[in-house]
């Protein structure tokens, strides 16, 4: 019975803070919404598998949606579950941008490791180099001889093939998402001999 009394009077000193929040938006009446809901909020993440940090960080972020769209709410009396629906929609956010995330390889800190490491002569950078080529399509092949061995910009590239800048950062994100494989297991082998 206790207990049922503490909730109902947090959840009107919480209402309270939020009608006040929604009528005057201000550093003030945030902060103290923000000391309210934010405990909260980390909670929710937590709840969630969400390790401490993201949960904090997750939890600002959602407290500055908050802040930005106060004016959207349509029925002040459901501000609460609004606060959690952009919750759930920011813990969607990050997991779907954990999904798309491909590990690409930077290939000029790849060669000069290669440089300096050279195991035998017929594994020279410019051999492995032709041979990791014949893992992409011509487009890319030629992207990536401007790119890394001519050292052409991304701008110049776009004008000698007439596309836009866009697409020639794509294909070149493109084929060392293809070489991503062959190049870490290359070098998890180096790493074995030395």
């Amino acid at each position: 019975m206790s207990n049922q009394i503490a909730i109902d009077e947090r959840l009107r000193h919480e209402a309270t803070v939020a009608a006040r929040f929604l009528e005057a938006p201000n550093e003030d009446s945030f902060a103290d919404l923000f000391n309210i809901f934010r405990p909260q909020l980390v909670a929710f993440f937590r709840n969630r598998g969400c390790d401490l940090a993201l949960a904090e960080d997750l939890a600002q972020e959602v407290m500055l949606i908050v802040y930005r769209k106060a004016t959207q709410v349509r029925d002040r009396a459901s501000f609460r579950a609004w606060v959690f629906q952009i919750a759930r929609n920011a813990l969607c956010r990050h997991y779907g941008k954990q999904t798309r995330e491909v590990e690409t390889v930077n290939l000029t800190d790849f060669t000069d490791r290669l440089t300096a490491s050279v195991q035998k002569p017929a594994a020279t950078p410019a051999f492995e180099f032709l041979h990791w080529m014949a893992f992409l399509d011509s487009r890319e092949r030629e992207i990536m001889k401007l790119r890394f061995i001519e050292q052409w910009d991304y701008q110049e590239i776009a004008s000698a093939q007439a596309v836009p800048v866009g697409t020639v950062r794509w294909r070149v994100f493109n084929a060392k998402k293809k070489l991503a494989p062959y190049l870490t297991a290359r070098q998890g082998t180096m790493r074995k001999c030395a």
